[in-house]
């Protein structure tokens, strides 16, 4: 692990992610997930993995950065999501002297993957693109209007139906201990930002927004996308619409991880808070208090990746 100075803040960036029972964290080339079993007993899973950006210049240059990041999170996201709820559902079996084969758990193939990920992605579009560019429309032939007022239109339904996307799922039982684990991986990564020693104790003393979250990178998103579709014009038909706006998509995540770069660097600054203040308000949502156990699992998965 490198030297830390007591003044300063690491230098290793950590970026995580809630699972099921569990926390994905990462720094560098490394990541680990760390989940509670069923028995109580938290196994932690470490590995590499060495980002494209830094295979390919190209992939590393500013604006393209951001989708390739945004692919390697959805692709690590789902793997560490299949690891944790074998893990977490796995309970310990009694050894049979009489068998000699060993009970293989399942693992994730490359067309489960695939399959998922296309499946996620046709939904996110139709709740995201299609249902709220349908409405913007439907109104745009009752009322009329210009530009700016469709586009604030179809942003404003985006935001409603994201906001009770999130209330809907947190009903779930299952989601709000997700949400609890998020909050845990918030409060870790801000006490090891803080140069504090990870213990429960110093963990829980720390908020559970942070302005690097993906929470808040889909609010940036949503907000650069009404801007990016006043060029978009007006009066192209509904389909190819929809068509420009999903192609504007890779620009605006790249544009949207720069401004979360930057406003999560310098977080602590009075125009730093003011952007990265209505990212941080919806993470009220997607984030909850968690126990002193689930901070054991936060700490467990950044433990394994920042101590060499």
């Amino acid at each position: 692990m490198h030297k830390k100075n007591k003044k300063s803040k690491p230098e290793l960036m950590v970026g995580g992610q809630a699972v099921i029972e569990g926390v994905l964290m990462r720094t560098g080339d490394d990541y680990a997930i760390a989940v509670r079993k069923a028995n109580g007993k938290i196994i932690v899973k470490k590995q590499k993995h060495a980002s494209l950006t830094k295979k390919n210049k190209f992939f590393g240059w500013p604006f393209v950065r951001g989708i390739i990041v945004l692919y390697e999170t959805l692709v690590l996201g789902y793997k560490a999501l299949t690891f944790s709820a074998n893990e977490s559902l796995e309970e310990e079996k009694p050894k049979k002297k009489t068998s000699k084969k060993k009970d293989k758990k399942p693992e994730i193939g490359s067309f489960e993957l695939i399959f998922t990920l296309v499946l996620s992605i046709i939904f996110a579009l139709a709740l995201f693109k299609f249902l709220p560019l349908g409405i913007a429309t439907l109104l745009k032939n009752k009322i009329g209007g210009s530009n700016i007022l469709f586009n604030v239109i179809d942003g404003v339904v985006k935001f409603i139906v994201f906001i009770a996307y999130i209330l809907i799922i947190s009903l779930l039982k299952d989601v709000k201990r997700v949400f609890q684990y998020h909050g845990a991986e918030h409060k870790t990564v801000y006490c090891y930002e803080n140069n504090k020693k990870l213990t429960v104790a110093n963990v829980k003393k720390f908020s559970k927004a942070h302005p690097r979250c993906g929470t808040t990178f889909i609010m940036v998103v949503l907000f650069l996308s009404i801007l990016f579709y006043l060029l978009i014009p007006f009066n192209m038909n509904f389909w190819l619409k929809l068509m420009v706006r999903i192609l504007f998509l890779p620009i605006i995540a790249g544009i949207s991880y720069e401004f979360i770069k930057i406003t999560g660097k310098y977080h602590h600054t009075p125009i730093g808070r003011i952007l990265s203040a209505p990212g941080l308000l919806v993470q009220g949502l997607t984030t909850k208090e968690p126990d002193d156990k689930q901070i054991e699992v936060a700490i467990k998965s950044l433990s394994a990746v920042v101590k060499k």
